[in-house]
């Protein structure tokens, strides 16, 4: 028996491919906030007074402690069906702590995202992009789905903002393996998207540049230096990096 959690997009528990939690029967926001810090932060117990912080970061009211019960009492019911006992899933809240027992080989999307980001890195710099796409793909998609909707709060922007990180550096990665395989009109799309998402990102306008050079377009490679150049001093008053000018200057020659 294999489970798995999503907590991108709508929040899941599948076993052996069966949903036996969906989002709705967490009964609110809160409920899906309380179950996803505790999978993330499973590998240690959870104070009350911490998991309560993350639930109401600005206004903790004086009943706080009646209301995390209510919310730990929900996860906990539903970590108590049939199928995810026979896994050995439960909840524990000895002491005033928190925390989740889950299989060791149980699957969780942003942990599979951050493994894959991982491999399709290693394989860019073993000189091997071409394997990089699949793993890259992977992170990519984990990391545009949207994390927590409607809960806003310190730790979930957090997340969300390393989601975008990691889904920059899959968009390297999979600029690179377009560029070394002959695809230069797919990386030049890439390298569009990931300028979208930061626009100061030098790396981001260096796959673009390159990508339009392998598409046999130098002028608009070097068009790319010229409107990044303009941004970055009249916004910081300052020239893009020593990279980002000696692949202008190859691009010249």
């Amino acid at each position: 028996m294999s489970i798995r959690i999503y907590l991108t997009g709508r929040i899941a528990v599948e076993v052996n491919g069966q949903v036996v939690i969906g989002e709705r029967q967490f009964r609110g926001r809160q409920g899906r906030l309380v179950f996803a810090y505790l999978v993330c932060e499973r590998t240690r117990p959870i104070s009350r007074e911490e998991m309560a912080t993350v639930v109401w970061p600005e206004d903790l009211a004086a009943s706080w402690e009646s209301a995390l019960s209510a919310l730990t009492s929900r996860v906990g019911t539903l970590l108590s069906l049939e199928p995810l006992q026979a896994l050995g899933v439960s909840l524990s809240s000895d002491f005033g702590q928190y925390q989740i027992h889950l299989p060791s080989d149980a699957w969780v999307d942003l942990e599979t995202g951050i493994s894959a980001l991982d491999r399709a890195e290693a394989a860019v710099r073993s000189g091997d992009p071409g394997s990089a796409l699949g793993p890259a793909t992977v992170a990519a998609s984990i990391a545009k789905r949207p994390f927590l909707s409607g809960i806003d709060g310190f730790w979930q922007d957090a997340q969300r903002r390393k989601l975008e990180r990691q889904l920059l550096r899959a968009l390297d990665c999979i600029c690179e393996m377009q560029i070394a395989v002959g695809e230069p009109e797919s990386a030049v799309e890439k390298a569009i998207e990931a300028i979208a998402l930061d626009r100061y990102r030098e790396r981001s306008h260096q796959h673009l540049m390159r990508a339009y050079a392998a598409a046999g377009d130098t002028t608009k490679a070097v068009g790319v230096y010229h409107q990044l150049r303009s941004l970055l001093v009249e916004e910081f008053g300052s020239d893009p990096s020593p990279e980002t000018e000696a692949l202008y200057l190859e691009l010249l020659q």
